[in-house]
């Protein structure tokens, strides 16, 4: 085996700049900056996002010199009015609900919200310091406002040890499927659309991911911060997690040191969940990449891009091992109308599977099988999840074998599932939780329990007519040489014309050049490494390693990538994501 070249903690240096490490220094450097007011009567508000550890923060902001501390949990709704509000978003479905409406501001109880709201506004001497969700909607224009932050892995990674809670509810003690369901359709949402507001008036951001070892920055450190990543490649840190069905590929190939069992799951290019990683006068502080997204839409996406889809990230890449693991549930995605009208999305989850790697047997369920009866299908999986039976994929499902750089499209509506030994980059739109799962093959996930089965929800969507004939003439390995030159070839691999994505793959042993087209591209890199480089010197050059995903924001325009280091002389590959825009 050749040693791992993967780097599981790609940041950006951002040079020497103010960074306190530790609670003590911490509150040291707040105190002296509320000491250097001046006023007599002085509002410290301390925002938060879900997923704080609360105990922790609230004891060490407690040590602030302060003459009233308030903190905005009080001030909610009752939970029983809260759950009562927020239920038709969060439905009683263990995995889906609705995208909310809701604002921080309805959470609370609207007379103690008033009432507090002028008490502080009428005050006249004395340090009040503000905590909580939602604390910024208590003062106007407070001397000083600090925003603790929270990358939505990190989140989950609490919810499953029942750490925290959700939006003026206590769910922690719920099984991890519900309080996600809560924090996705719910929570995230609301606190999103109020940081959205304060970025321009925040004057700290704390790192509290790591407990008892916090970090603050000042918020002009952040933003500058921004406004340098949108100028040049960058990766998130990618985040391994295991599954039922999980492989071995990924510990190896990304030197996974973890005691899990299996790691199924990469999210190494999801930027609503993902992180960034900053380096900071040699410290790493984190913060969710999607608030890169929220302040660097049009340079980061392109305009034709926001345009369409507004402040998100529309392409996602993720890794799926099955590398002597298992098959993935058999499963559809949602038509745009459905998930529009079901979920409140205003768009749906197209994907593809590309074959980073795959064992001799390697196989692909694809589409369904020319002229079988679809209520008799439906009437096999309602008895598969009763028990009664296990449902044969093979009499209904096309199963197809799979190698290395082979290409699956799988626009919404289509059957599919990968088999075992694969290692899938999953190319595919943002809504990734909408996976209406069909049949899991009997098995329990790793609580224990049965994983949930949407057939109802599924049959809505199936699109009975990607059949054997229309899987094999649009959906597999539709690849048509675009362009060449010295050194390099160009393919378009996909995705369908139903999808917005288009991919397209490059081999090359020289320089290749790229051009981003007013759109964000996303890449992954098949060899063991390469060097990405502005034609004009705009950025610096950046190095990437085997299986690596990397964004090239939309405002960079033009980069080369060249093998490099033990690559140089060797044919390489990239596989491109980009927003396809029809004329």
């Amino acid at each position: 085996m050749i040693k791992s070249n993967y780097d599981k903690t790609p940041y950006i240096d951002l040079g020497k700049e103010n960074i306190w490490s530790g609670w003590e220094a911490i509150i040291r450097e707040l105190q002296k900056q509320a000491g250097r007011l001046g006023t007599t009567h002085k509002v410290i508000v301390i925002e938060t996002y879900t997923g704080v550890l609360d105990n922790e923060v609230l004891n060490e902001f407690h040590k602030l010199p302060h003459d009233k501390f308030i903190s905005t949990k009080k001030l909610f709704k009752s939970e029983k009015e809260i759950e009562a509000m927020t239920f038709p978003d969060v439905t009683d479905d263990e995995i889906f609900g609705y995208m909310t409406r809701l604002n921080m501001q309805d959470f609370f109880d609207p007379y103690l919200l008033e009432q507090q709201q002028k008490e502080i506004a009428t005050g006249k001497e004395g340090t009040v310091i503000i905590y909580g969700h939602g604390a910024s909607l208590l003062a106007e224009k407070p001397d000083l406002l600090i925003y603790l932050d929270m990358p939505r892995l990190r989140i989950q990674q609490r919810m499953r040890k029942n750490l925290v809670h959700g939006l003026g509810v206590d769910d922690s003690t719920l099984r991890f499927t519900f309080q996600y369901k809560r924090g996705f359709f719910v929570d995230w949402r609301v606190c999103d659309r109020l940081k959205q507001r304060l970025f321009d008036k925040i004057d700290f951001v704390l790192d509290t991911t790591l407990p008892g070892n916090p970090k603050m920055i000042e918020s002009s450190v952040m933003l500058n911060g921004f406004e340098k990543t949108v100028t040049r490649p960058f990766r998130v840190a990618p985040f391994f997690e295991p599954g039922p069905w999980g492989g071995q590929w990924m510990r190896e190939v990304c030197d996974i040191d973890g005691d899990e069992p299996n790691y199924a799951w990469c999210f190494d290019c999801v930027p609503e969940e993902n992180s960034l990683l900053y380096k900071i006068s040699g410290v790493l502080f984190e913060l969710p990449s999607i608030n890169l997204v929220f302040t660097q839409s049009t340079k980061l996406l392109g305009e034709p891009v926001e345009s369409r889809f507004g402040k998100e990230f529309p392409i996602r890449f993720d890794f799926l091992d099955t590398m002597d693991g298992g098959n993935l549930s058999f499963q559809v995605h949602p038509t745009t109308q459905y998930i529009r009208e079901a979920f409140g999305m205003h768009y749906t989850q197209d994907e593809s599977y590309y074959l980073l790697d795959a064992g001799d047997d390697a196989t692909v369920y694809l589409g369904l099988k020319n002229g079988i009866d679809p209520q008799e299908m439906l009437d096999d999986l309602r008895e598969a999840r009763e028990g009664k039976k296990d449902f044969d994929v093979e009499k209904f499902a096309n199963k197809w074998p799979a190698k290395k750089h082979d290409h699956f499209l799988i626009p919404n509506g289509t059957c599919h599932c990968s088999g075992k030994n694969s290692m899938v980059l999953e190319i595919s739109s943002t809504p990734y939780i909408f996976t209406f799962k069909l049949w899991d093959w009997g098995r329990l996930g790793l609580d224990g329990r049965p994983r949930p089965i949407n057939i109802e929800h599924g049959k809505n969507v199936i699109n009975w007519s990607r059949d054997t004939d229309y899987t094999r003439a649009n959906l597999i390995n539709h690849i048509e040489e675009i362009a060449n030159g010295d050194g390099w070839k160009e393919e378009r691999t996909g995705l369908n014309e139903n999808e917005f994505i288009e991919t397209r793959r490059h081999w090359f042993t020289k320089k290749v050049a790229h051009k981003t087209n007013q759109s964000v591209n996303v890449l992954n890199l098949e060899g063991r490494e390469a060097i990405v480089e502005s034609p004009n010197g705009a950025f610096e050059p950046f190095i990437v390693h085997y299986a690596e995903t990397f964004i090239v924001p939309s405002q960079v325009k033009d980069y080369t990538i060249r093998p490099y280091g033990e690559s140089e002389g060797k044919e390489v590959a990239t596989i491109k994501a980009y927003i396809r825009f029809k004329s």
